[in-house]
């Protein structure tokens, strides 16, 4: 059996200061690695360690320049230093980071229990036009050894089928998503989460910033769309034990037992012509080497 022991912490950040922010996440991973020592990975909101304060607050002006940091850079070196004391996998949410090109992106890290920054991930989507720093071009996933595959996403990122559909894709089985949402559109953002899930058959860990940085209201969804875990607005935990084999069993016999888009894409779906992306369905290795088709090029459409 393949599992995985999450926690997910809806908190916020002590507006606009860095060094409160800071010992106030570094004091709930201890909390949480005290409280629950079968956890492998924290997760937290996007944006945390940048401080930043609520939607209608005075902003301090050019705050996202002046706290981008490069990566590897301070702010990335104290969580590998935090990983590495807890013996965690670290998704400490986004940070602005400095890019080479002296643009600001939204970037999320996966850091390891030996304190190395093994995946980083430039938000593709940024919440446009309201969020200002630059779009990234690229999805990323990362391995954690003897559990699956991880892929990263950053809030507005769930509202395009692109992302998660790429992700899967790229084998991933967990789709970690750190937000902040303020706003009321955050029932569309679950019933995203729900819908990435299912038509890609994978785990969706969509991590709100509480009350009052965010609306909360953070989700753990399964590879069939249900909601195993749905936090309330204020600060909570959500602890998760995540049953990979069960991506297996969902992408293999279908989801309640009746659907497998993979195997239907990994069948035909080289001969669907899609203009919008110049191009046709490409079958993904691990579908070919995983996915069982019982019923044959000739059987159930779905």
């Amino acid at each position: 059996m393949r599992t995985l022991a999450i926690a997910a912490l809806q908190t916020a950040p002590v507006p606009y200061d860095l060094e409160a922010t800071w010992q106030r996440y570094a004091d709930q991973v201890r909390a949480t690695r005290s409280l629950f020592p079968h956890v492998r990975l924290v997760v937290v909101p996007e944006l945390l360690l940048a401080a930043e304060g609520p939607l209608l607050g005075p902003t301090p002006e050019g705050w996202m320049e002046r706290t981008a940091e490069p990566i590897p850079g301070p702010a990335t070196d104290r969580v590998c230093a935090l990983a590495r004391e807890t013996g965690l996998w670290l998704v400490p949410g986004s940070l602005f980071e400095r890019g080479e090109d002296g643009r600001v992106y939204n970037t999320a890290v996966a850091v390891s229990p030996e304190g190395e920054v093994v995946a980083r991930y430039r938000k593709v989507f940024p919440w446009q036009p309201y969020e200002k720093t630059a779009p990234g071009d690229e999805f990323t996933v990362f391995d954690l050894p003897g559990a699956g595959r991880i892929g990263l996403a950053i809030c507005y990122d769930g509202s395009f089928p692109e992302t998660v559909r790429q992700l899967a894709w790229l084998g991933a089985e967990i789709i970690l998503q750190p937000t902040l949402t303020t706003t009321r559109d955050r029932e569309m953002e679950l019933v995203c989460a729900r819908a990435n899930a299912w038509t890609n058959q994978v785990y969706v860990v969509n991590v709100n910033a509480s009350d009052p940085a965010g609306v909360g209201t953070s989700a753990i969804v399964d590879p069939e769309g249900i909601v195993r875990q749905q936090a309330g607005t204020g600060e909570e935990i959500l602890v998760d034990v995540l049953d990979l084999d069960t991506v297996t069993r969902v992408r293999e016999q279908g989801s309640a037992g009746l659907n497998r888009p993979w195997a239907q894409l990994a069948r035909y779906g080289e001969r669907i012509h899609l203009p919008m992306y110049g191009g046709a369905f490409r079958t993904p290795e691990w579908a070919e080497k995983r996915i069982s088709d019982p019923a044959g090029t000739s059987g159930s459409p779905r």
